[in-house]
């Protein structure tokens, strides 16, 4: 008698461990990696910018600085800043704004064989530490020479991010214009000598998380 209970009792524990394992959620399978080429438009879509986006517009805007006469017929080279520092982004979505400077930059140094020069701002700190350790005589003056200071810029790229949203709220469709203005100014005068703009329009019924 106690052996056909015990063996009725790991019979309903059986049964009762195969219930609780089939309704245990499962884990959706990982699907393998997938290489794209940049330029093409991204496999996840919505209405935000996108690798295609960065790629073209930063591919344009070296296009066109690249035949701005006050950048390419001077006789010394002018210093230029590019970074995210004045590249304000002002749309409803949020933007790597490092990712777009920092295309143009590297194309440009790459594609302007040193009729630009380009100052790297955003690392003043680095050359003012290095600049104090060689007053101190801690390290020697390197092979390049001393200057009086660091080097000021004569142009910096500054610009502006801006987004207008609407949506059906029947359809769930949302629509998202953007416009990217970049521009050229002038350190000493604020004078802007280039100005451009990279603007598109996409609709999607289900928006992505761009982050």
């Amino acid at each position: 008698m106690k052996n056909t209970l015990l063996t009725a009792a790991v019979g309903v524990l059986i049964v009762l461990s195969g219930a609780a394992a089939d309704a245990a959620p499962r884990k959706a399978k990982g699907s393998d990696t997938v290489y794209r080429d940049t330029t093409s438009p991204d496999g996840v879509k919505g209405v935000g910018t996108e690798s295609q986006d960065i790629v073209s517009m930063s591919d344009a805007m070296v296009r066109d600085l690249l035949s701005v006469p006050e950048l390419m017929n001077r006789p010394t080279p002018p210093r230029i800043i590019v970074d995210p520092k004045y590249f304000r982004n002002e749309s409803s979505e949020i933007i790597d704004k490092a990712l777009i400077t920092d295309r143009i930059r590297v194309n440009l140094i790459r594609s302007a064989q040193g009729r630009m020069r380009f100052v790297g701002r955003e690392y003043a700190g680095a050359v003012e530490e290095e600049r104090e350790l060689k007053d101190a005589g801690k390290v020697d003056v390197g092979t390049t020479g001393r200057t009086r200071a660091q080097a000021g810029a004569d142009y910096r790229l500054v610009g502006r991010i801006g987004t207008r949203d609407a949506i059906d709220t029947r359809s769930g469709t949302k629509s998202r214009f953007s416009q990217y203005t970049f521009e050229l100014l002038d350190m000493e005068y604020g004078e802007i000598i280039w100005s451009n703009l990279y603007e598109f329009k996409k609709e999607n019924r289900d928006d992505v998380v761009y982050r």
